[in-house]
């Protein structure tokens, strides 16, 4: 299996979810076997596996997804450091000294994003550009429409989930902070969390009538 197909693959699956392989094929401009052939490879190295979803009629789709080991190809930017850190912060400071540094990272936060929001002519412009933000930070960002007149921001990997896991106040801030950055015009309401079991973290974003 070519490096590139394999890491191409890993990467759809990461950020899109579960796929079939006609549907991984088409993304990825590969042949329907080809494809088939890297989802043998990478199941037998236990990056992946798959399901067999019964519809109302014809055979089963088999869907495939990436396992625990195929996240684990995406890791946390030097997690063990990190959590040792917060875990030696905490000893030596307690919980508000962890608090002080939580608010330190927001508001440095706050005013990168704000320079790069603050000139944006309305939210979709403003979502779009926290997406490349968030993106470059490693975080896998993307903005989808939900139907309903709002958005969706979508995060499809968390590179800061050991030091979350360490201490959710990181959750709590990082939704505060999109609140401060997105404006008073927005209501967020996170509705996955990647540490709560889900896949990614979803954020809905509903317009405030004015």
């Amino acid at each position: 299996m070519s490096d590139r197909t394999r890491t191409r693959l890993l990467n759809a699956l990461k950020g899109s979810g579960p796929q079939t392989a006609a549907d991984l094929a088409a993304t990825l401009a590969v042949t329907p076997v080809a494809i088939r052939q890297h989802l043998d490879g990478l199941a037998g190295e236990g990056l992946v596996d798959f399901e067999d979803q019964k519809g109302s009629v014809g055979r089963p789709r088999r869907v495939w997804a990436l396992t625990a080991a195929g996240h684990a190809r995406f890791p946390d930017n030097h997690a063990t450091l990190v959590a040792g850190l917060l875990g030696g912060l905490r000893q030596i400071y307690g919980e508000e000294g962890l608090d002080r540094l939580i608010a330190l990272r927001e508001q440095e936060a706050e005013a990168v994003y704000g320079a790069e929001l603050d000139d944006a002519p309305d939210v979709a412009t403003r979502l779009e550009r926290l997406a490349a933000l968030r993106s470059r930070e490693g975080y896998m960002a993307e903005v989808e429409e939900d139907g309903t007149g709002g958005w969706l921001f979508i995060e499809n990997h968390c590179s800061i989930c050991a030091a979350a896991t360490a201490c959710q106040g990181f959750c709590r801030s990082e939704l505060a902070l999109f609140q401060k950055v997105l404006g008073p015009g927005t209501v967020i309401d996170r509705c996955e969390h990647l540490l709560s079991g889900d896949r990614r973290c979803v954020y809905r974003v509903t317009p405030v009538a004015a």
